[in-house]
């Protein structure tokens, strides 16, 4: 929420150094909602207008930040998450599962490396809710910083990431985007569930009426910032849910793995304690058990989590490193299991 405020505090001193210069008060920059639940493909992100300083990650005007409390690793990257909702329309709860966007609303994330002034916005993906499904869009920025173009095709550069690896980055392709965001067959959102989101949020988007239903849910998965130190089974159980159960559920791009690894799930079987793999191959790495209790090392899981060489890694997309503070968490909780 810190993040939050301090952007609507830039948007709001953007537009201050805008009418002081200018003398006159300008239109609010707002976001063009032809564009978003239109049939095309902007070339550029600034055609949906939804930053009023795109560099800045400053939201125009109806777009709200948001913050996670499990995020999905991507090597290390800096997130930055924003709805964006109509004129006089809202989200609703239902639960504590995905929040349900109206038709023209999208969710925008940017992902970006660096500190300060050195920071690098790399990409900017977005999800759009248009009458016909949700459309996934991946967006690379250039050198400059000033824009970021369609990239239907993903990319690839060279980057350093926090941890001080030096990694060949991965941007998706627009099919990729799907592998994440399929369930059933169909795109679907998998980041802004209420339990992941704070109660702080929620309330302060239902007293602005950004939002309907019930909000009980928020902050029912633990604070990830708390991970060296809180009780291991909900962090690793939150950490699976956000990084691995888009695919591992039923109607899952991995469903076939028989994994499922959501928060709500408690057959612990089907978490993968001594669940033997579906097919055995490299991947396993010579265990027999998905989760062996008390032998992280002896565990599928752990072994996929813990390697970033192409056909063993796990997940197998948007990582070119390890995730070194997810599998001490992983690791903890199969070591405590009896």
């Amino acid at each position: 929420m810190r993040r939050g405020v301090a952007l609507l505090a830039a948007a709001a001193a953007l537009l201050s150094g805008t009418i002081a210069a200018r003398g006159a008060v300008p239109a609010a920059p707002r976001v063009n909602d032809g564009v978003v639940a239109g049939a095309g493909m902007p070339r550029s992100l600034s055609e949906f207008g939804f930053f009023a300083d795109g560099r800045g990650q400053v939201p125009a005007f109806g777009v709200v930040p948001y913050e996670l409390k499990v995020s999905l690793w991507s090597d290390g990257a800096e997130k930055l998450r924003f709805i964006y909702l109509p004129q006089g329309t809202q989200l609703a709860a239902e639960g504590e599962g995905l929040l349900r966007f109206p038709v023209g609303a999208a969710i925008i994330k940017t992902f970006a490396f660096g500190k300060g002034a050195d920071r690098r916005l790399i990409e900017t993906r977005i999800l759009l809710h248009r009458a016909d499904g949700w459309v996934a869009l991946p967006y690379r920025w250039n050198a400059e910083q000033t824009e970021a173009t369609l990239a239907l095709a993903g990319g690839r550069l060279d980057l350093v990431t926090p941890a001080g690896e030096a990694i060949s980055y991965a941007i998706p392709n627009k099919n990729q985007c799907k592998t994440c965001h399929s369930k059933d067959g169909q795109v679907i959102p998998i980041g802004p569930k209420a339990r992941n989101l704070s109660a702080q949020w929620l309330g302060d988007m239902q007293r602005e009426g950004r939002l309907e239903g019930d909000t009980a849910a928020g902050d029912r998965l633990p604070d990830w910032r708390t991970h060296a130190t809180a009780p291991a089974q909900p962090l690793a159980r939150a950490y699976l849910d956000v990084n691995c159960a888009h695919c591992h559920q039923p109607g899952g791009g991995a469903s076939n793995s028989g994994l499922d690894l959501r928060w709500e799930q408690t057959d612990p079987h089907a978490i993968g304690v001594m669940k033997r793999p579906v097919a055995a191959g490299r991947g396993a790495g010579g265990h027999d058990f998905s989760v062996l209790p008390g032998r992280p090392d002896a565990s599928i899981l752990l072994y996929r989590m813990d390697s970033a060489e192409p056909g063993i890694a796990m997940p197998e997309l948007g990582k070119s490193s390890i995730d070194h503070d997810g599998v001490a968490v992983v690791r903890r909780w199969i070591a405590e299991m009896k």
